[in-house]
């Protein structure tokens, strides 16, 4: 497995990824993909098996001024390749970008797996959003790491 940058060209690759893996919870288009990667403050990175993209991460500084605060925007990993540490070597290099900062994440309050994932990287549940994802109505679990003890 290969892990870099996430480019461009590889947006219609991750909304094929998000359909297969977000399929009831407004699964972002490529546009999508191509704007938050031209976005200035976020950063995303991408496995490759080959030349085939696997999985992708992306993660935004929020506000102006150092401290700065982050917030995951989305992982995915291609459901084959679940359970080889994809995901796992994903949120390192999201943590790293981050270099100690404050961060948050949204994920499915039913998505065990996503949030065992998060738990053992240090995330803690600070509240729940009702019916967060649109499309499903799913509830999402609010996460932070790092800051003040909730």
């Amino acid at each position: 497995m290969v892990y870099g940058a996430l480019t461009p060209g590889d947006a219609a690759r991750c909304a094929e990824l998000e359909a297969q893996l977000f399929p009831g919870d407004d699964p972002w288009p490529a546009r999508a993909f191509i704007a938050e990667l031209a976005a200035k403050h976020n950063h995303y990175v991408a496995a490759r098996d080959g030349q085939t993209v696997v999985g992708y991460a992306g993660i935004a500084r929020l506000g102006r001024k150092a401290p700065y605060e982050y917030e995951i925007h989305t992982v995915g990993v291609d459901s084959a390749y679940q359970g080889r540490g994809i995901g796992r070597a994903m949120l390192t290099a999201l943590l790293d970008h981050a270099a100690g900062g404050v961060v948050f994440l949204e994920v499915r309050t039913d998505n065990e797996a996503a949030i065992a994932l998060y738990e053992s990287a240090g995330f803690v549940t600070i509240g729940v959003r009702k019916r967060y994802y649109r499309v499903s109505g799913a509830d999402a679990f609010t996460m932070r790491r790092g800051g003040a003890p909730s």
